[in-house]
């Protein structure tokens, strides 16, 4: 996702009228007229050219009138929304219906306790418990996360970790969707939280001694985390271990399985490097374990004495090595898995006597066992063509049995217990879908587009049984396309209220991503991330060819990066889309990107490029949505921002908005939906946040000619 925020002040004052009129659009019978932002002029000259850029002002949230244009879009949004309020509460209505509220999670043994989290019906928040011995102890509260959400229209939980000894819980809030964390401790056997409030704090790590925590922090400003304390629970202190000076890079800790070793890592896009300390010796010092080279990623764990360390030096798709910690060099490394050109090592988890593997292979998740004596391995079965699967959470070191998570498109996610030595499986918990959910009425496919320049495309597809592929069935097609993040196929509830009207939903896993390995993330990033968009456009002429769906009824949705995604395409191919949802989009990429001042910034750079050198600016301004609206017809839009957004701030798809709407040349519908007490993720509380889709999915309905159609469970079997 893309990780932005920051506010900039103009240089000029601002009159105080801010809007102007503007055309009127036409919702049903009432003609409604939409805010259009005043343009101030503004200038970035930059390589002997010039930026024009008349909505810079609208970075300026301290000021009143930023924040009375984002009402009044939101009041404009409301009007043209109106006719769609009451298929808004059925979806609703719909989805909630489905959704089994008072609820339990699947409870984890730690030490002598098993935690978990439950829910209430009408309550926003879980409940963070435990019960001591077994599930039949009385039950102990830790956290109450609807209380701590008194006051706040917004909660989010970072870190929970528990000292070893049970004792005290080391927990982190964040009251304003901006991702800045506060640190507490709470003592578990008086239920008194203690006076620590730590501010901007990202990974907290527990020492053996129970009484001393190491985390990390934030940087005010650019928000990159810099910074690694130690602090003793109860003294004033907090004893500075290491200060990350490089932009390039952040910092993140945790903690081996066997409780052994404290990591820190020192990360950036294309380059790792570790340091680690023992956890029974938290005054010890830190030491490293491979120095930093431009373009070696590598990850750490430690095991029986030995550092196994996943790198990608002469490995792309990485291989694993082992050394003595005592010195860990690469003339001490021995081989343990080799590199395999067509197998993806994405992590290593380690128990007593088994090492699980989480690999990829053609796009999908695999999870290989392997046994630490033998040497023998296997590869946990699926059953599905089209699936995901993951390691659940598994806290003992000392097991022979581990959990995973699978799910399909059309099979609910599912936690089985699995014995290593074995092989079998015990289904645990799937979750419920309430309703008579009946998964043979749905078909879950994956197929392969063929780019422009020969490269194939997986694409997952999922539809009602019935659908016929006549080109005539709306179709939403999403992707996202970088950081070399993986998307899967997973199961959506929800979902199910777009597929019981006929809609056909597409996930496609275009170049920029890691769904195939590193060599698909190194084709979509950097000066090769025009791949990103034709990937995506050619997948989406892919499914019209072949009669999914036709140009006048397929919505293309993106967030984040996949906000980056939808609105450089809608630029270049705005025929190919009936619409466009762009939540949270990164859109004004080169003013982001050239000011290093706005927080990650400069972590940034390669990822996309730093437009300071002339043949990055060059290369990322031929994309950058903002930088290339132009006066044409564009599919009507909902663009979605957060006014906490710390990761994409809520300025550059307003900006995006506005300048489309002054102008396009059609009277297709524009709307932007400012949420103004969330952040990246949107609204927090689990209704509220189930709102905010039935929102957006009664704007996918309404483009797709589908605003009054009925959800159904009764349909024929699927054409083929």
């Amino acid at each position: 996702m893309k990780n932005h925020s920051g506010a900039c002040l103009i240089a000029a004052p601002l009159m105080a009228a801010l809007l102007v009129p503007a055309a009127l659009a036409q919702v049903g019978s009432v003609a409604v007229q939409p805010p259009v932002a005043k343009k101030v002029p503004h200038e970035t000259p930059i390589h002997g050219r010039t930026l024009n850029d008349d909505y810079f002002w609208l970075r300026e949230k301290s000021n009143p009138e930023v924040i009375k244009y984002l009402e009044s879009e939101n009041a404009y949004t409301d009007e043209v929304m109106a006719p769609t309020k009451s298929l808004q509460e059925n979806l609703y209505k719909e989805m909630l219906g489905r959704i089994k509220q008072t609820d339990l999670s699947v409870p984890t043994r730690i030490g002598e306790y098993f935690y978990y989290s439950r829910t209430e019906e009408g309550k926003q928040y879980p409940y963070r418990c435990r019960r001591k011995g077994s599930m039949n102890g009385t039950e102990e509260i830790l956290l109450d996360l609807n209380k701590l959400a008194e006051g706040h229209s917004f909660l989010g939980l970072g870190a929970f970790n528990v000292s070893d000894d049970g004792n005290l819980l080391a927990y982190s809030t964040d009251t304003t969707g901006y991702r800045q964390y506060t640190l507490h401790v709470k003592d578990l056997r008086t239920g008194k939280t203690l006076k620590e409030a730590i501010e901007r704090t990202g990974s907290i790590v527990w020492a053996t001694d129970d009484k001393t925590l190491f985390y990390t922090i934030e940087d005010a400003v650019s928000k990159r985390s810099n910074q690694f304390y130690r602090h003793v629970v109860g003294s004033e202190e907090n004893e500075l271990l290491y200060d990350e000076k490089d932009p390039l890079f952040d910092l993140g800790a945790g903690r081996s399985l066997d409780k052994k070793m404290i990591f820190l890592m020192s990360y950036a896009k294309t380059s790792r490097e570790a340091r680690y300390l023992p956890a029974d010796n938290p005054t010890g010092e830190l030491k490293i374990v491979l120095p930093r080279q431009e373009g070696h990623e590598y990850d750490v764990d430690y095991y029986d004495g030995l550092v196994y360390i996943t790198t990608n030096k002469k490995a792309k798709n990485f291989r694993v090595v082992t050394a003595p910690i005592a010195d860990p060099s690469e003339a001490n490394w021995k081989p343990f898995i080799d590199h395999n050109p067509a197998v993806k090592i994405d992590g290593l988890s380690f128990f007593a006597n088994h090492l699980v593997v989480s690999e990829r292979e053609g796009g999908l998740d695999y999870l290989r066992v392997i046994d630490m004596k033998t040497a023998a391995s296997h590869r946990i079965a699926t059953s599905e063509p089209d699936y995901t699967l993951s390691l659940g959470f598994n806290p003992e070191f000392d097991t022979t049995r581990v959990r995973f998570i699978y799910q399909s498109m059309v099979t609910p996610s599912s936690t089985f217990e699995y014995d290593l030595n074995t092989k079998q499986r015990t289904l645990l918990k799937q979750q419920e879908v309430l309703g008579g959910y009946d998964p043979t009425q749905y078909q879950a496919r994956r197929v392969w587009a063929v780019a422009r320049d020969g490269t194939k495309v997986p694409i997952s597809v999922v539809s009602k049984k019935g659908v016929k592929l006549d080109g005539k069935a709306p179709l939403l097609l999403t992707a996202y396309g970088s950081y070399g993040a993986s998307l899967s196929p997973t199961f959506s509830s929800g979902r199910l209220s777009l597929l019981d009207r006929g809609v056909i939903y597409a996930l496609a896993y275009i170049r920029g991503g890691g769904e195939l390995g590193e060599d698909w993330r190194e084709q979509g990033r950097m000066m090769k991330k025009m791949n990103t968009f034709n990937d995506f456009i050619d997948c989406a002429e892919y499914l019209v060819k072949n009669k999914y769906t036709s140009s006048d009824r397929l919505v293309i949705q993106g967030g984040s990066a996949g906000g980056l995604l939808v609105g450089a395409v809608v630029n270049m191919r705005p025929d190919l889309f009936k619409a466009v949802v762009a939540q949270v989009p990164f859109v004004d990429v080169m003013n982001t990107m050239m000011d290093a001042t706005l927080p990650l910034t400069t972590s940034e750079w390669i990822e996309w490029g730093n437009p300071n050198n002339f043949e990055e600016f060059e290369y990322m301004i031929k994309y950058s949505p903002y930088d290339n609206v132009k006066a044409q017809k564009y599919p009507a839009m909902l663009v979605q921002v957060s006014l906490n957004d710390s990761q994409v701030p809520y300025w550059e798809g307003t900006k995006f908005a506005a300048k489309i709407r002054a102008m396009k040349t059609d009277t297709n519908p524009l709307i932007l939906k400012a949420n103004m007490g969330a952040g990246h993720g949107g609204s927090s509380g689990r209704y509220d946040a189930l709102r905010e889709t039935a929102f957006t999915y009664a704007f996918v309905l309404w483009q797709m000619g589908l605003a009054g159609a009925p959800s159904t469970t009764n349909t024929p079997t699927l054409a083929k």
